[in-house]
């Protein structure tokens, strides 16, 4: 390790996700993680005692959330970057996060894609604001353009899955891209009354063919699922709202099957939405729910493996 690492303390209370942030710090030999914190106390704790140069931080953290913690860093590590990583995306936590003079903040949805480019704006001086935020900050970094991205969505608890698939699916019918759901039956009714609340014209756009919706706890046909995914592109296409779509396709097919413990099933989906990357011009967002048991660790990490985003073939 180079003596002039950057120092670098994580704090997550979810172990599988510190292992993710582990993995991707690795690639670079100018961090180094020298602890990790589990609930906003001990996370204080260890940055008064190790003084890292950088703090990866959540917001949803037991005992003392990451905007008290934060409070808290400011006053005991003032050197010290703070880059929030976080499931919330609310403009006002997002707003009160960079306020407390945070240096960044990102999607946990995005991390494979945006926690390096984020790293590397904030230790050089600038803020960064990572894309799916609406947020009126004024950033001298955005996140990278990118062709295609496979996001890895972990969530707590339904709220969370609904709030993220319904701005998915409501920012590519805006711009006039296809929609592709792989949701359960609850889901899918949850997720159109939101969407129908928030004025999108859904119910339009699945009359045209251009949000299609599949059944995630079903078994899944290939064909099935290659047809509805070439039929919203073409619907996109004969709708004339543009001539190049992108669609947008997410899914909690694979995360069940994890979450049962058929990984391999699981990455069967994953790997065959990474050759689907490589052909179309597509978006995709996996949801998985958080779940720590015996087992889940090793798997977990596998599953992250197979989520590229950003990465151009």
């Amino acid at each position: 390790m180079s003596k002039a690492a950057f120092k670098v303390l994580v704090v997550d209370d979810y172990e599988p996700f510190r292992q993710v942030v582990r993995s991707i710090l690795e690639l670079r030999d100018d961090l180094q993680i020298i602890g990790e914190a589990s609930d906003g106390f001990e996370a204080v704790e260890k940055a008064c005692a190790l003084q890292p140069d950088l703090i990866v931080l959540d917001i949803g953290l037991p005992k003392l959330n990451g905007i008290s913690a934060a409070k808290r860093l400011r006053q005991i590590t003032p050197e010290a970057r703070i880059l929030f990583v976080s499931e919330e995306s609310s403009s006002d936590i997002v707003q009160e996060a960079l306020g407390l003079g945070a240096a960044g903040y990102a999607l946990k949805l995005r991390t494979h894609s945006e926690l390096l480019p984020a790293i590397e704006t904030v230790l050089c001086g600038r803020r960064f604001i990572g894309s799916g935020l609406d947020c009126q900050v004024s950033s001298s970094a955005v996140a990278p353009t990118r062709r295609h991205c496979h996001d890895l969505l972990m969530y707590s608890d339904d709220a969370v899955l609904l709030d993220a698939f319904s701005r998915f699916i409501s920012a590519a019918l805006k711009s006039g891209n296809p929609s592709l759901v792989l949701a359960t039956g609850p889901h899918r009714g949850s997720l159109l009354r939101r969407l129908r609340s928030e004025g999108v014209a859904v119910d339009d756009a699945m009359e045209q063919g251009t949000c299609v919706w599949l059944d995630a706890a079903g078994d899944l046909d290939l064909n099935h699922f290659l047809d509805a995914i070439a039929g919203a592109m073409e619907a996109a296409i004969q709708a004339g709202q543009t001539d190049q779509p992108r669609l947008a396709l997410c899914g909690e097919r694979a995360g069940r099957l994890w979450a049962e413990g058929k990984t391999e099933a699981a990455l069967q989906i994953e790997h065959k939405c990474n050759d689907l990357a490589k052909t179309h011009n597509i978006d995709i967002l996996c949801a998985y729910p958080l779940v720590e048991d015996e087992g889940t660790e090793r798997s977990f990490e596998r599953i992250s493996a197979a989520h590229t985003a950003g990465r151009s073939e």
